[in-house]
């Protein structure tokens, strides 16, 4: 993929999401490769997202959410597992889109080595953190250039898999109701919706 590449992915994750449903990413190791078709995503903007990593400005944690579109952005959940996001905007604006489910159309058998627990195809890369497994993506994936060409991890336009639909983004307790969550309607690959925990009051407050 070229530059065209990356300045497609130079607009808000909110308005992007719906179009790279059903796009592809692989990724190649010496075990060989794995792809996915995108399923399922979730739009986090920045300083204007309370439930973004990028909303009280850049650290070192998260700089790679300020960079050029088109990087892959890794972080440590719960201390459990990892999770990826596909960067997007202009550099220096904070933009991402979290990779919530695919469904893989290349590389099955490799994809259930590295998830046995699943106990059918449509469970290999069904939520984020099985995304990342079936895949072979760690924290050494953090910064990657998914529009390398020569890269192990590549992203690229792929057939259109039905129609889309939105809802609230799933197991955050802030601006949870914000409808930035897109899907392949009908996909069986997409997870399951679980609302988070609303936030409870600190001691000695009321709820407004």
């Amino acid at each position: 993929m070229t530059s065209t590449g990356r300045e497609r992915l130079a607009g808000r994750a909110v308005d992007l999401a719906p179009r790279l449903l059903g796009w592809l990413l692989t990724s190649s190791s010496p075990d060989g490769a794995v792809t996915v078709a995108l399923t399922e995503l979730e739009a986090y903007e920045g300083v204007d997202d309370p439930a973004s990593h990028g909303f009280r400005g850049p650290t070192r944690r998260n700089a790679v959410m300020f960079g050029p579109a088109g990087h892959l952005y890794c972080y440590f959940s719960y201390g459990l597992h990892w999770c990826a996001n596909v960067v997007c905007g202009p550099p220096g604006v904070c933009s991402a889109l979290l990779l919530r489910a695919g469904a893989v159309v290349e590389g099955a058998d490799l994809a259930a080595s590295r998830r046995p627990s699943a106990r059918q195809p449509r469970d290999l890369a069904r939520g984020p953190a099985r995304l990342t497994s079936a895949l072979g993506i760690g924290g050494e994936a953090d910064g990657r250039d998914l529009l390398d060409p020569a890269g192990c991890l590549r992203l690229r336009p792929g057939p259109p898999r039905g129609a889309v639909r939105q809802g609230p983004r799933v197991g955050i307790s802030t601006a949870a109701d914000r409808p930035w969550r897109f899907w392949v309607d009908g996909d069986d690959t997409v997870s399951t919706y679980r609302r988070g925990a609303r936030r409870r009051p600190a001691a000695g407050t009321r709820p407004t």
